[in-house]
């Protein structure tokens, strides 16, 4: 994996903080400025994901995304918001979070646009 390809990865992992946000703005939000925050922050997660869409696989980058998201949120609910913490939650968190990391790990990046077009031009040659 290249380095630009782990700033790529780094970006996935913010825009699902950011989904931890702005679900949790959902539920909770309230005023006209914590709304606003919530858009900001879906705003923010989409652009993201859309970003790094175009560099990295696109179904494990929204399987990492979506994982992160779900597992955050369920973890900020019970830390943040008091609700009940079960050792079933835990034991699904941690399946669901070896599932994406094992998701990842299994797949393998295609080939640029610049490598397959430098490929094409050498057969040409």
């Amino acid at each position: 994996m290249k380095k630009s390809e782990n700033k790529y990865w780094a970006l996935v992992v913010f825009a699902g903080l950011f989904e931890v946000f702005w679900v949790s703005g959902l539920k909770y939000s309230s005023t006209p400025l914590q709304w606003f925050g919530t858009t900001i922050a879906i705003i923010i997660s989409f652009y993201l994901l859309i970003l790094t869409s175009s560099k990295l696989p696109a179904s494990t980058a929204y399987a990492v995304f979506v994982g992160l998201g779900a597992a955050g949120t369920v973890v900020a609910e019970m830390v943040v918001f008091g609700e009940p913490v079960h050792i079933a939650k835990i034991i699904l968190l941690c399946t669901l979070l070896i599932g994406v990391i094992g998701l990842k790990l299994v797949t393998h990046d295609s080939p640029s646009t610049e490598q397959q077009d430098t490929a094409r031009a050498k057969e040409g040659k």
